[in-house]
C-alpha cells in the first residue's frame, strides 16, 4: 500500500491531536499514523491513581474545552476520554496499529516506511512525544531475581509488586505520587539525586498554575533569561503530600542511588538498604533512529530544530519539551506550538 498526502503526522497524542486540528482547518491532505490501538494509549497504560497536577482549565489542546469543574484535577481515564473525544469532534484521519520504522527523504517531500504499507507526503511532522523509551540504569541488571523490579511507566498499582519494602528511585512527580501511594500500607524509600523541593497547589486562594500563567512562568521562551534559568532547575513537586510524609518518617528519603548487589542499594551518601521491590522512576530517552535524514539530529540523537522548525524543508517536531517554552510538552502547550507550526507548513 502506497499513499500520498500532502503533510503525515506520525505519533497521534496530544501533539499529533493538536497539529491534525490546525490541519483539519486548512485544504491539505492528511493522515496521523500511530502505533498505539486507541486515542489516549499511552495515558491509558499510566498507573491507576494518576491524577494530572494543572486543573482542566489548563488541561484543553487546541478547540475543545475540557468538561466538568474547571478547578478541578482530571484524573488519567479523563485525559483519555478527553483525548478519544477530541479525535472524534473534529474527525481527524487516524491510522492506529502503525509503526513507523524508517523516515527517508525523497525527490519533492518523505518516504515514511510503516509496518502497514508505506506512504508518500510533501511535509512531515513528528508527533511522538518525550515519553518514547524508558529508561532504566544499567546496574539493575545486578539486582536480585528475588526483588521484583520495573519501570514507573509499567507500574500500575500496588497489587503488582512482592509484598514488603519498596524502593521508588527518582525525585520527579511520578516517583512522589507513587511513593505517596504506596506509603499507605508499606515501608516505602525514595531515592532522589537532588534536593527536592516542593510547591504546594495552591497559594491564597489560587491554584499554583494560574500564578504561573499570571507570571509566565510557563510561557517563557527557551532562550529567554526566565527560561534558561528554569531549565536548569530540577523539576519541583508540585503539592505537599510527599513533604508531610518524609517529615513524619512515613517515607525515607535517600541519596542518589550508585550501586546494587543483590538485593543491597547503595547511595551516593554511603547509606545502603535492602528492599523487596524497586521501581525504576528514571524518566524516558527519545529515540529517533528511525529517523534516516541527514543534518536532523545532532551526534547525540536529539532534533535540530528552532521551535519544531528543522533545516530540512518540510520536515518539523512538535511535542518536544522546551520545543518553545515549559509548557510545549504539556496539554496546555502543545496547540501554541502546533498553531506556529501550520503557518510554515502552509507556506508554499
Amino acid at each position: 500500500m502506497r499513499m500520498k498526502y500532502d503533510v503525515v503526522i506520525i505519533g497521534g497524542g496530544q501533539a499529533g491531536l493538536s497539529m491534525g486540528f490546525y490541519l483539519k482547518k486548512s485544504d491539505l491532505s492528511f493522515i496521523i499514523l500511530d502505533q498505539a490501538k486507541e486515542v489516549g494509549a499511552s495515558w491509558k497504560e499510566r498507573y491507576d491513581s494518576l491524577t494530572l497536577f494543572t486543573p482542566r482549565v489548563y488541561s484543553s489542546v487546541p478547540g475543545f474545552m475540557f468538561s466538568g469543574d474547571q478547578e478541578g484535577y482530571p484524573t488519567k481515564d479523563e485525559v483519555v476520554e478527553y483525548l478519544s473525544a477530541y479525535a472524534k469532534e473534529f474527525t481527524l484521519p487516524i491510522q492506529h496499529n502503525t509503526e513507523v520504522q524508517k523516515l527517508v527523504q525523497v525527490e519533492n517531500g518523505f518516504q515514511v516506511l510503516t509496518n502497514q504499507g508505506e506512504w508518500f507526503a510533501r511535509k512531515v511532522v513528528v508527533a511522538t512525544g518525550p515519553f518514547q523509551k524508558p529508561f532504566v540504569p544499567a546496574f539493575s541488571k545486578e539486582l536480585s531475581e528475588s526483588v521484583f523490579q520495573l519501570h514507573s511507566s509499567q507500574y500500575k498499582n500496588a497489587t503488582q509488586l512482592n509484598k514488603g519494602s519498596v524502593l521508588v528511585v527518582g525525585g520527579g512527580n511520578s516517583g512522589a505520587q507513587i511513593a505517596v501511594e504506596l506509603a499507605k500500607k508499606r515501608e516505602v524509600y525514595l531515592s532522589a539525586g537532588h534536593k527536592l523541593k516542593f510547591l504546594p497547589l495552591y497559594i491564597g486562594k489560587r491554584n499554583l498554575f494560574w500564578w504561573f500563567d499570571v507570571l509566565g512562568v510557563y510561557r517563557a521562551p527557551v532562550h529567554s533569561k526566565v527560561g534558561k534559568f528554569i531549565q536548569k532547575q530540577p523539576d519541583p513537586i508540585i503539592g505537599l503530600e510527599l513533604k508531610a510524609l518524609l517529615k513524619k518518617g512515613k517515607i525515607t528519603l535517600k541519596s542518589r542511588t550508585t550501586a546494587i548487589k543483590q538485593d543491597h542499594f547503595m547511595f551516593a551518601d554511603g547509606s545502603e538498604v535492602s528492599v523487596k521491590n524497586v521501581i525504576w522512576s528514571t524518566g524516558f530517552r527519545s529515540d529517533y533512529q528511525w529517523i534516516d535524514v541527514a543534518g536532523v539530529l545532532d551526534e547525540n540523537g536529539t532534533p535540530l530544530h528552532e521551535r519544531g522548525v528543522t533545516s530540512i524543508h518540510g520536515l518539523y517536531f512538535l511535542g518536544l519539551p522546551w520545543q518553545f517554552n515549559r509548557s510545549s510538552a504539556l496539554l496546555q502547550g502543545v496547540g501554541e506550538d502546533a498553531q506556529y507550526l501550520i503557518q510554515h507548513i502552509m507556506k508554499k
